[in-house]
């Protein structure tokens, strides 16, 4: 297959880098964490046989630059950036979407805001830890790695972070990861080098949003939510989980754990394409 159609979109405050191949309908990827359009890689060649494939950096990722660098980020203009790439891709037509973590959080704004607009949706773990009945705690856990990161930098920031995503006790272990090309699993550069920018912005924003109950009620007949094999304990998992509880829906099972998209890719690539059929 040839390489994706690269494009650029101005939205308001930043510019965004975006990737599109395939045929078929449309199909737009909201990536998390720092991996931007490249963390699906591993899947936009096999859905692109099937979708017309659309892959962005968000705001403030990548190749994606702020007019502002400074400036402060909020779910809903994350999801506008989405709905803005619909519109310029699929104008006026009900669009496919796929979001993961926190691009699963926007995933959800964007079905709330906007749920004429897609025919389904598919948020991969999207860690909305404010429908959690300790929610409380994780605004602290929070806070602290505000500090951390303000004081004593990154790495302790990271680690802090790291480990108040981890499993609960009692969680069963996890299969063991495929192997595969280093690069699959190293950060390159420029995740590395977006991790500030992630932990100290975008973290604070997507995890104290409240996603729209009773919206997304309205429109659960659009929407799978999805948790890792794997990853049953971890805070992404629980909130999802108690997320659809909320819905009244039971979450899809994906392989792998939260980066099952990097780590089992031809079998997330299956889970995925059953789960956006319906």
């Amino acid at each position: 297959m040839s390489g994706p159609t690269i494009g650029s979109l101005r939205v308001p405050g930043a510019t965004l880098h975006y990737e599109v191949r395939g045929q078929g309908p449309l199909l737009l990827l909201i990536p998390g964490g720092t991996g931007g359009a490249a963390s699906f890689d591993g899947v936009a060649d096999r859905l692109a046989t099937a979708y017309t494939v659309a892959a962005y950096d968000p705001r403030g990722i990548s190749r994606s630059p702020l007019d502002d660098p400074g400036a402060a980020q909020s779910v809903a203009e994350h999801a506008d950036d989405a709905l803005r790439l619909l519109e310029l891709l699929t104008p006026g037509e009900p669009a496919r979407v796929f979001g993961a973590s926190s691009g699963g959080i926007a995933a959800l704004q964007l079905l709330a805001a906007h749920p004429g607009r897609l025919a389904r949706v598919v948020a991969h773990e999207p860690p909305v830890v404010e429908v959690l009945p300790d929610a409380i705690e994780h605004r602290a856990f929070l806070d602290r790695v505000r500090d951390a990161l303000r004081r004593q930098g990154l790495g302790p920031a990271m680690a802090l972070f790291a480990a108040g995503l981890a499993k609960d006790s009692g969680a069963p272990e996890p299969e063991p990861v495929p192997d595969l090309p280093p690069p699959a699993l190293e950060p390159t550069d420029a995740r590395v080098a977006g991790l500030p920018y992630f932990l100290g912005r975008i973290v604070p924003s997507f995890m104290s949003y409240a996603p729209d109950i009773h919206r997304l009620k309205s429109a659960s007949g659009r929407l799978v939510l999805a948790v890792g094999r794997d990853s049953y304990g971890e805070l992404p998992h629980r909130a999802t989980t108690a997320l659809a509880e909320q819905l009244g829906a039971e979450p899809r099972t994906f392989p792998g754990g939260h980066l099952g998209l990097t780590t089992h890719p031809d079998a997330f690539d299956d889970a995925l394409r059953s789960a956006l059929q319906g």
